[in-house]
């Protein structure tokens, strides 16, 4: 079957690199699955720049007196070099990369306010991973809240399309029935960034919610966003949608420009806020399928003798697909990836191991490895795995303010963290960075209301299913089908 359109090349583009290009590192080789040790392949070693070459010394002698005349030379010109500032031209460029701010949001805990790496390991607990160099991640347990380990957690960052999953989690429980149609006007494309990535949606053609859903989850379809947009009542009518909700998750870190994740002036969200994002959305039954739906076929052109062509389209996911060279992750069961040029790549995961549910979020890894998002993600989560039991957790996953969490209060105890860090739903958040830090030593953890529940994995027509519910009244596990 042929597509009907192909998505241009972009700064927006999910594969984080233009088809048309070679990668810059070579594929890993192989599609076994993921989940047991980590196997990294070989750093190369480049050879040295500096060839030292034995040769006679060709100067000529020089008298003790000029000598020492020239060392005392020599040695005042150092000093004047070593107290005066280097020009422009010799600027030490050695460390250019972006520091965290000092002070960040400090809901979920204290710890994950903090700039750098936090985590309490136990006796016998594993190390975490080596070469992590994502500029923020954060691992978390989706059903009881706790989280495992974090770096720079409430750094605010460029999402990407990762911001996708604010906007289904925001828009999806208003677009029903998923067998709803609509067809598409000139103006719902209207608003789409240059270079997007797109599914391949045309105007004047009729589509169902579910295939729109499939178009923003499987291929980051920013004009499948576009079009449930205006459904949902246009574009600003959705931000404005989106950035109640994201309030009302308590991720304050988050600031909505465009549903889409596109690159915009002041957009921004965290590792935190977007495992926040995840770990509401996976309460949706629709959510679920479709952020773990690895592939499906798009409605395309309607030929002459009336019967619509269609056309395979496959999730972006690598760690679901196994795509490119990467080793598809065993028990993964979604979530979404994004790639901007200001973004760089990003990445929320889900997976379930042994009963346990793990979240993993890793922002703009500055590692070469053509594929470092996920292989990190994927060592973050072996990690998380292997952890368990073993740690102390820094921090707790907030619920949401109207949670009950059998207090009575409706708010919950991240709310009582919080401190009035939002001024309520509508109302503008207030900076992250003043809100009050969980109690000591256990980070905040133990107070967090989880996921309780249970993990359906249906691995049949490619579609993987994590069942949850908010709060869980009961653990109700399938395991997988052999």
């Amino acid at each position: 079957m042929n597509q009907l359109h192909t998505p241009k090349a972009s700064r927006n583009q999910e594969t984080g690199r233009l088809s048309f290009m070679d990668p810059v590192s070579p594929q890993r080789s192989g599609r076994g699955v993921r989940g047991g040790p980590s196997r990294r392949s070989a750093r190369r070693v480049k050879p040295s720049r500096h060839i030292f070459i034995s040769s006679p010394c060709t100067f000529p002698t020089v008298p003790a007196l000029k000598k020492t005349a020239l060392m005392v030379a020599s040695t005042a010109l150092l000093s004047t070099f070593a107290v005066t500032p280097a020009s422009a031209d010799g600027k030490d460029t050695s460390d250019e990369q972006p520091k965290p701010p000092a002070v960040m949001s400090q809901v979920g805990g204290e710890l994950l306010g903090r700039a750098g790496t936090q985590v309490k390991l136990g006796p016998g607990a594993p190390v975490l991973p080596k070469e992590l160099t994502g500029r923020s991640w954060i691992v978390a347990d989706a059903e009881n809240g706790e989280v495992l380990a974090a770096h720079n957690a409430h750094w605010r960052l460029p999402p990407a399309s990762t911001l996708k999953m604010l906007f289904a989690d925001t828009v999806m429980p208003a677009l029903q029935p998923k067998t709803m149609k609509y067809t598409v006007k000139d103006e719902d494309l209207a608003g789409v960034g240059e270079g997007s990535s797109l599914v391949g949606i045309k105007e004047k053609l009729t589509y169902t919610v579910h295939d729109l859903w499939l178009g923003v989850f499987l291929r980051s379809g920013n004009d499948a966003v576009h079009v449930l947009s205006s459904m949902y009542g246009g574009v600003p009518k959705t931000v404005d949608a989106m950035k109640a909700h994201a309030e009302e998750l308590q991720a304050l870190d988050t600031k909505v420009v465009s549903p889409d994740g596109y690159d915009a002036p002041k957009q921004v969200s965290s590792a935190y806020d977007l495992t926040l994002f995840a770990r509401s959305g996976l309460q949706k039954a629709d959510f679920r399928e479709y952020c773990a739906t690895a592939e499906a076929q798009f409605p395309g052109e309607v030929k002459k003798n009336g019967k619509r062509e269609t056309f395979a389209i496959q999730n972006t996911n690598k760690l679901l697909t196994g795509a490119a060279g990467v080793t598809p992750y065993k028990g993964i069961a979604g979530v979404k990836n994004g790639y901007t040029t200001h973004a760089g790549n990003t990445f929320t995961g889900v997976a379930e191991r042994n009963g346990k549910v793990l979240l993993v979020t890793v922002m703009n890894p500055s590692s070469e490895k053509a594929h470092a998002v996920y292989e990190e993600a994927a060592d973050l989560l072996d990690w998380g795995f292997a952890a368990s039991g073993k740690i102390t957790p820094v921090g707790e996953l907030v619920p949401p303010k109207s949670a009950d969490t059998g207090s009575g209060t409706g708010k919950g105890s991240a709310a009582e963290q919080a401190k009035g860090g939002s001024a309520g739903q509508n109302g503008p958040a207030r900076d992250a960075s003043k809100t009050a830090a969980a109690e000591q030593g256990g980070g905040g953890a133990g107070v967090a209301l989880g996921i309780t529940g249970g993990v359906l994995v249906l691995l049949a027509g490619g579609v993987f299913l994590v069942n949850r519910r908010w709060p869980l009244p009961d653990l109700m596990r399938r395991r997988p089908r052999d």
